[in-house]
């Protein structure tokens, strides 16, 4: 069997992070049996100073003729103020293949590891078993809004955007959070802003609505405030978080304190419901570009590497190689071997040969 992936490296640490996930993913490969073809290119800031836009055609023919997108990580001062002709997703690399290829269901799992607890804020035994899913949707909300932009209003400067969302896209997303909610511990909580905002009150019927389909799903809705708090809390009381665009991208980060760093969150975007079968999807880190130690060889693979293991579940459906390589990161874990942000001194390329070590192990 062969699987194709294109490999898009980013900007910052992301060429740097991507490298080690690739090194994982032919490993992965190899002992699977499967044919590996992966095809290079550049995304967002790369591809501004290359060509002038933050994704080009080419980038995106080759995502769609792709099984899967690995992407290490995309943004950085240097591009955030341009403006380019067009929607939304035509200002950011990243979010022009979100919305092409409709990639609408954002996984973003956060747990706690046992052996980095001293890495968290919690108090001993109130985390330690937190295993949370932030369902973030992708393509829709405040991130794609249509109308946007500044203006003066009485010589007084507007900024604005349009948050909007569709019967449809809410039912398609509610639907994927369900049904995997049935293959974890059955509960799922949604998050909104139904006390003040419309978008929210069609977010809540919605999901509501779709609810009543799953009666072997604990389903609640709660205020994105108190969501926030509880999360904090009583964290081992939740298991699936369902989101808009804007509040999954504030949740998932936010969760990052369970394991002790953002450089540990993995991230799937996927085009249809995992829970009925592989599907096409894009996977990334959720540590962001940082900047500040690109080239250093110091950033932490983990998000990256566990993002190839999500790749392997659902575009690939070899869940147990996902497994065994979660496995060797608890391990190498537990040998506390860390990276520089869990206050260690291992290396990038060094942390990914002890986790490949024990993998084969």
């Amino acid at each position: 069997m062969q699987i194709n992936i294109l490999a898009l490296g980013g900007d910052g640490i992301g060429p740097e992070i991507l490298e080690q996930g690739l090194r994982v993913t032919h490993a992965l490969a190899d002992r699977a049996g499967l044919n590996l073809n992966v095809t290079h290119n550049l995304l967002h800031g790369a591809a501004w100073e290359a060509h002038g836009t933050f994704c080009t055609e080419e980038t995106l023919a080759q995502a769609k003729a792709s099984d899967a997108v690995l992407v290490g990580a995309v943004g950085g001062p240097r591009w955030d103020n341009i403006r380019v002709p067009g929607g939304a997703e035509r200002q950011d690399g990243l979010m022009y293949l979100r919305h092409h290829l409709q990639t609408y269901l954002g996984l973003r799992p956060a747990r706690a590891w046992p052996s980095l607890m001293d890495h968290t804020p919690f108090r001993p035994g109130l985390a330690d078993k937190a295993d949370v899913l932030i369902l973030r949707e992708m393509c829709g909300g405040a991130m794609f809004a249509t109308e946007r932009g500044q203006r003066r209003v009485n010589g007084v400067r507007q900024g604005y955007d349009l948050t909007a969302y569709d019967e449809s896209e809410i039912a398609r997303f509610a639907h994927g959070g369900f049904q995997l909610a049935q293959k974890r511990r059955g509960r799922l909580v949604s998050c909104d802003k139904s006390n003040v905002m419309e978008s929210y009150k069609l977010w809540r019927e919605i999901v509501t609505e779709v609810s009543r389909e799953y009666p072997d799903v604990a389903f609640q809705n709660m205020f994105a405030d108190n969501c926030t708090y509880q999360l904090m809390r009583r964290p081992e009381d939740f298991d699936v978080v369902l989101c808009c665009n804007q509040l999954g991208d504030i949740l998932s980060d936010l969760t990052a304190v369970y394991a002790g760093s953002l450089g540990m969150l993995p991230s799937a975007c996927l085009a249809a419901n995992p829970a009925t079968g592989p599907v096409f999807g894009m996977y990334e880190s959720t540590s962001g570009s940082a900047p500040d130690i690109a080239g250093r060889g110091i950033a932490n693979p983990v998000g990256m590497i566990l993002s190839v293991g999500m790749m392997f579940d659902h575009s690939f459906d070899r869940p147990d190689l996902a497994q065994a390589l979660e496995t060797a990161v608890s391990l190498t874990l537990s040998d506390n071997i860390l990276p520089p942000d869990l206050g260690g001194a291992t290396s990038s390329a060094a942390m990914t040969d002890a986790i490949l070590e024990r993998l084969a192990a």
